[in-house]
């Protein structure tokens, strides 16, 4: 089935292209518009109850394809204006960043990039802020006073999760391009 997709928003400088949001389809749901994960994320782009709430939209709409493809675009929006990532920050890191929020929650990907900074490290790097999300499984990381999020335990989950979008989205740009 075809799905239309949302008009694409201005996202720091670049823009949210449908090879992105394909692959984090074919990540969250596999093409299955009614998919349901036993956390209660919801649709082809497994969106949270909390997530419709937030951008004012009833629940029995959220998970239809086309608004949740579109609450998805809104979010990964939100989250990259949240990163507050520099013009110098590379597309690679603000791509990477911005996946790991999208899984593992912006909250704990702004206490790793806190973390970073805190120990003169850059906040603006993958490499790096997947280091802390890792060591914010550890109580002299979680309970640091610059984190606010407490501990996180997703860290395998968001690598892959990473790892396998960006794995997706650079297969779909290839197909594009040729």
């Amino acid at each position: 089935a075809q799905y239309p997709l949302p008009d694409w928003e201005p996202m720091g400088g670049w823009s949210i292209d449908r090879a992105l949001l394909l692959a984090i389809t074919k990540q969250e749901s596999g093409f299955k518009p009614n998919a349901k994960s036993n956390a209660g994320a919801n649709g082809l782009m497994q969106i949270m109850p909390r997530v419709a709430e937030q951008f004012n939209v009833p629940q029995e709409e959220a998970f239809e394809p086309e608004m949740n493809i579109r609450l998805a675009s809104k979010l990964l929006n939100k989250i990259s204006r949240s990163l507050k990532l520099s013009d110098s920050a590379s597309e690679e890191d603000r791509l990477s960043l911005m996946l790991a929020s999208y899984v593992g929650g912006i909250g704990h990907v702004r206490d790793a990039q806190r973390l970073a900074a805190k120990y003169s490290e850059d906040p603006e790097n993958w490499e790096v802020v997947s280091r802390y999300l890792e060591l914010k499984g550890q109580p002299e990381y979680y309970e640091d006073s610059v984190v606010r999020c407490g501990r996180f335990t997703g860290i395998k989950q968001t690598l892959a999760y990473v790892r396998n979008v960006k794995s997706h989205y650079d297969k779909y740009c290839e197909v594009a391009t040729h």
